[in-house]
């Protein structure tokens, strides 16, 4: 008997220590939670603060962009042209920024989401420990000794300690996957604050980029209005204007000419017909029309001048729409007309757009009636945000009321 009782007493010192020596090493669950999904948390907020950084730098200098402009403001026309690269650029930034913060809108809700479920494993995981912590509180190590004083035989202890030893084990395996949850939800916490810190960046660098974009346009405005308004000017003013719809009807003209030799050449003159439809209406954000079609008096110049289209106010970067089906036979930039694009419907039947931020489609390209093609702008010469729309027939501008009302 006494022998029995130095094993068991000599067991129990080993299961003490072997539990004590348990208590620095985590679990292989707790392990693999804190080398894999903890790493990934951490390389997650190191991608966001990367992110937030590069978004402080990438800022447009309008200052330096103003300056570089000078140089050019002897030529109203190289002028508009440098210009509008700057404001494609800055728009180009804009449209990558919006795209960022529905990016970041989404991954914050799926970071929320991911938060939440990490928490109730945490919260879970605490009440479990605490009922625990609990019934050993209560038990004390005496339930320990009740298993072991209640074996009939050496043998039956044997069996009975590597049951203790295996709940001391489970003990310390939750205790591990606990603190290394915890650390998981605190990440978990910091990678959602970046991200929503990403997105605060991204909204305000989009508002200094369209503040900066708005700056330069009414510089132009303001160029384009020194030259026109100057009254010893006034005659070259209007011969600059001139030359401009000039250049453009020339523009126009080579494009439609161009068009019809392919045809030619191709013997396609039958392959697209216009059935008569009506056209949709390609600037569906317009707020007003800035300008009608036909003789009007011209806004700067201050006489009776032919206007060749519609002139639709809208917000800067809303969409232009394709009016019918056809093809894209110019998606291009001048200084007069700015971004420009260019279809034919069949039947010497063209639709022209003009002073656009942002072109979609290009050269080549079909396109359906209602599909968006552009984005409105103020490109070319242009004194605000509006579509410039219209219509040629027959290789002559036409009444684009006659196809929007059918």
């Amino acid at each position: 008997m006494k022998k029995w009782k130095k094993g068991l007493c000599l067991l129990l010192s080993v299961l003490l220590v072997s539990s004590a020596g348990s208590a620095g090493t985590l679990s292989a669950s707790a392990q693999e939670l804190t080398n894999d999904s903890i790493r990934q948390k951490e390389e997650e907020i190191k991608k966001a603060k990367e992110e937030k950084n590069s978004l402080q730098s990438s800022l447009s200098n309008v200052k330096e962009i103003k300056k570089q402009l000078e140089t050019s403001k002897n030529n109203l026309a190289n002028y508009i042209t440098e210009l509008d690269a700057n404001l494609s650029t800055i728009q180009a930034k804009i449209e990558e920024l919006k795209g960022l913060i529905t990016e970041k809108e989404e991954e914050i809700a799926a970071k929320e989401k991911e938060l939440e479920e990490a928490v109730a494993v945490q919260e879970a995981q605490y009440e479990a420990m605490k009922a625990r912590i609990k019934f050993m509180y209560e038990k004390g190590d005496t339930v320990y000794l009740e298993l072991l004083f209640a074996a009939d035989s050496f043998g039956e202890v044997l069996n009975k300690a590597e049951y203790i030893e295996m709940l001391s084990s489970y003990d310390r395996k939750k205790l591990d996957e606990y603190v290394a949850q915890a650390e998981y939800v605190s990440l978990c916490k910091e990678s959602l604050e970046e991200e929503k810190s990403v997105l605060d960046e991204a909204r305000r660098v989009q508002e200094e980029e369209e503040a900066s974009m708005n700056a330069l346009i009414s510089a132009k405005e303001q160029e384009i209005s020194n030259v026109t308004s100057d009254i010893k000017n006034k005659e070259a003013a209007i011969a600059e204007y001139e030359a401009d719809i000039a250049e453009q009807n020339q523009t126009i003209a080579a494009l439609e000419k161009a068009v019809a030799e392919e045809r030619a050449r191709l013997a396609e003159e039958q392959g697209r017909r216009y059935d008569g439809g009506v056209f949709t209406w390609p600037a569906p954000s317009y707020t007003r029309i800035s300008d009608d079609y036909g003789n009007r008096i011209h806004p700067t110049l201050g006489i009776q001048k032919f206007h060749n289209g519609i002139d639709m106010a809208a917000p800067g970067g809303s969409a232009i729409l394709a009016a019918y089906d056809g093809k894209v036979v110019a998606a291009d930039y001048n200084s007069s007309m700015g971004n420009y694009i260019m279809i034919d419907h069949g039947d010497s039947l063209y639709t022209i757009y003009m002073h656009a931020s942002a072109l979609y489609v290009s050269k080549g390209t079909e396109v359906s009636k209602g599909q968006k093609i552009a984005a409105v702008g103020t490109t070319g010469r242009s004194t605000g945000n509006h579509l410039h729309f219209s219509v040629r027939k027959g290789g002559s501008y036409v009444n684009p009321w006659s196809y929007l009302k059918g």
